[in-house]
Parts: structure tokens; sequence; C-alpha cells
């Protein structure tokens, strides 16, 4: 303990935290500062952060409610810290994680160092193979119902850092603020937006979930990533018996399965041809259904209960073409639009291209149709004539197949 200060903390450690901040861009908070207004003077606040937090005196501002539209409808409110906030959590996420990140077991895979999504996708796809059944779940509002007394008695088992404690019952209590300036006091959730909410929500779940399911059923796989989970069954009985358990035990910790995410699902495929009304589920952005693969080493056709990218992710990324409005830029040539738009490709195909890449054929196709319109807005000698600009940017696909990301990968795909 400092003879000055009632806490230590590291003044370097605080400049990390700003620049993991700034890497994270983020919007303002409800003090409307934006990390260009927060830098303008950083070595004074970096310090005003510092001093408040190793004084004991620093006290969160609330947390700003944002609403943004959720893939299937609706809206989820996210509460967006001020940058000064960000900062603060950060510095405590770093301290208070590895102690906690040590102790989690391998089947969760939301929001930590080392794992992904696909890394989940990717167990869920052999565990299919291998099992028959499957409980899928997801809990309803996880972020805004998380208990904080059974919270912070989790965090007591791990945190020893008595200030990281202080700070993070303050953020749990901090009120949400909506646009009209009204306050809404909080006693239970973390705000899903804070930097620190998504390691308290593994914690919580690590307890209410992880460590209850691997003690009651020892020989079941299960696979969590954030509020979305998945129970792999042998016997139908047995999956109505764990989904019923995992009601009640959810209930128990202030909880609620959502009742229209979660269901029991039948593996069916080529061996397993019993006739049930679920065969199909979504994980990740991903469906899992029975579909027809190729059996490379024997050159033949069988059914496979395997993943393919999601017909709302499609959807959505066809939205984000079309939001793009590229078939407009004719101030740009197609350098510019590939420049533009190989990152986005690059990420589509590098996270939903990972199994059964040829799902992606209709995004792609659909993006190569843009170009066409792009190209006969473009060319006068192309106005008017589909064709002719399909086969024009065909043939420029065939000379320079590096210029888009699924050219150079293999998949041009088809331009009308």
């Amino acid at each position: 303990m400092s003879a000055t200060k009632p806490f230590t903390i590291d003044k370097w450690s605080v400049y990390e935290a700003y620049k993991a901040v700034k890497a994270n861009a983020g919007s303002a908070g409800v003090d409307q500062q934006s990390l260009d207004m927060f830098e303008a003077d950083l070595k004074g606040n970096l310090y005003k952060i510092w001093n408040r937090m190793s004084s004991g005196c620093y006290f969160p501002d609330p947390v700003k409610a944002v609403a943004i539209p959720k893939k299937n409808g609706g809206e989820r409110i996210l509460g967006v810290p001020t940058v000064t906030d960000r900062v603060a959590q950060t510095v405590v996420k770093r301290v208070i994680e590895p102690a906690i990140e040590a102790m989690f077991l391998p089947d969760s895979y939301g929001y930590r160092p080392g794992k992904s999504a696909l890394d989940a996708v990717d167990i869920t796809r052999t565990r299919c193979w291998r099992f028959d059944w499957v409980v899928e779940f997801d809990i309803k509002g996880l972020f805004d119902h998380i208990d904080h007394t059974l919270l912070l008695r989790a965090l007591k088992k791990h945190v020893q850092c008595e200030w990281a404690m202080l700070y993070i019952g303050r953020w749990l209590t901090a009120p949400l603020q909506h646009a009209d300036g009204t306050r809404v006091e909080r006693t239970r959730g973390t705000p899903q937006g804070g930097v620190v909410s998504p390691v308290l929500a593994n914690l919580f779940l690590h307890y209410a979930f992880d460590v209850w399911m691997t003690r009651t059923y020892p020989d079941t796989p299960w696979c969590r990533y954030a509020d979305d989970g998945l129970v792999h069954c042998r016997t139908e009985h047995e999956a109505q018996a764990i989904k019923a358990a995992l009601d009640v035990r959810l209930l128990q910790c202030g909880l609620q399965l959502h009742p229209d995410k979660t269901k029991i699902v039948y593996c069916k495929d080529g061996q397993r041809k019993g006739k049930y009304p679920n065969t199909q589920f979504d994980f990740l952005g991903y469906t899992f259904r029975p579909r027809l693969v190729k059996n490379r080493k024997r050159n033949s056709m069988f059914v496979n209960f395997t993943p393919a990218v999601s017909k709302l992710a499609l959807k959505l990324m066809r939205q984000t073409t079309r939001k793009s409005n590229f078939r407009n830029w004719t101030n740009l040539d197609l350098a510019d639009i590939a420049r533009l738009h190989n990152p986005v490709l690059r990420g589509w195909l590098g996270y939903y291209g990972r199994f059964c890449r040829s799902a992606m054929y209709p995004v792609l196709r659909h993006f190569n149709m843009t170009l066409v319109a792009w190209a006969m807005k473009k060319f006068k000698r192309l106005r008017g004539r589909k064709i002719r600009a399909s086969c024009f940017l065909k043939d420029i696909a065939e000379k320079q197949p590096y210029l888009f990301v699924h050219w150079k990968q293999g998949m041009v795909g088809e331009f009308a």
C-alpha cells in the first residue's frame, strides 16, 4: 500500500488500458466525450483516472442506453460507458481476468482469449456425429438478469484485489441513462457494452451452468458460447430430462431459458433415419442439419449432419452489400471497389466459409451481380446490356483473379 494512496495502481497499466480502448474505438458515453476529445488532454485525463482509482474516489458515470436492432427483429439495449469508464474497466479487467480465466472449463468458448466461435462450431460438428440428440438453449436477457449477490460471491472466491472489487461493485449499480435524460437504477445485471461485463457474465455462468452441468451430468458433453449453449445426449428421454433440469437450475440462479430458442433436436443423417419434428438448429451463424455431402475417398455422396452458413447470415451479408451501394460508385474503378470491400469479403469467407464453403456461393453471386450493375452504370457501352457486362467482368476475373478475395480463392461464381 502506498504511503499517500490507499491503493497501489501502476500508472503504466492505465496507459496500456487506454491503448486497448483506442484499438476498440467505440462511441461517446453520457458525457459526449469522444476518443478524439479525450486524447486532446490525454496526459491529464489518464492522470485523473489513475489518481481517482488509487485514491478510492473513482465513481463511474451512468451508462448510456443505446438501442440496436437484433438479427431476428426487435431491439437490444446496450449500456455504453464513457471513455473514462472504459479505460478504468480495462484496468480492472486486466487485473481480474488471469485468475478467473484460469479456472474456466474447456467447453466455455465465448469472450475467452485463445478461443473462438469457430472452435465451438468445430467441436459441435464432431459431437453431433457421435450423439443422436442435442438440447439447444438460449438464456433470455442474460446481461440484464445477473444476480449481483451471486456474482459478487463468485468474484470474492477468485479476486483478491480490494480496489478491483470496489469498482466492480460501483459499475454494477451505475444507472442506465436514456436519450431523454431519464435514469434507471439497476439492482441486477451488468451492462451489455461494458468492457468488464463479458468476464463477469462468463464467471456467473461458470457456476450457474458449466460447473453444475459437469457435476450433475459428468458423462454428457456440452458447449457454451456466452448465453448460447448445446448439450449432446444419447436418447430423447435423456435430452428431455436435462432440458427440464436446466430450466430449474437457471431459475434458481435468477435466469430463464428463452422459450422460442430452446428446443430438442434429432441429429438425422444417412444412418439415423428416425422421424422427429426438429432436425436442425442454428448456432453461431451456422445451421446444423442433414446435408448431402461428398465422400472424397470413395467418390460417392451421402447424407451427413453438418454445419453451413445459416439463411439469416446469408441474408445479412446480402443486406450489407446492398447498403454499401457501390453499384452507384461510378467515380471509382474496380480496383478501388476491391480495396474497400476485400476486408469484408475476407472476413465472411474466413468465418462462414470454414465449413461447407460452397454454401457461400449465393452471397458471392449476389456480390458479383452488384458488380455487373456497377459496370452497367460506369461504362456507356454496357448500359442496358447485362449479358455484355457479365462477360466483361468474367473476362476480368479470368485475367486478374487476385483482384477480389473470393476470386483469388477460386470462388469466382456466376455473374448473371
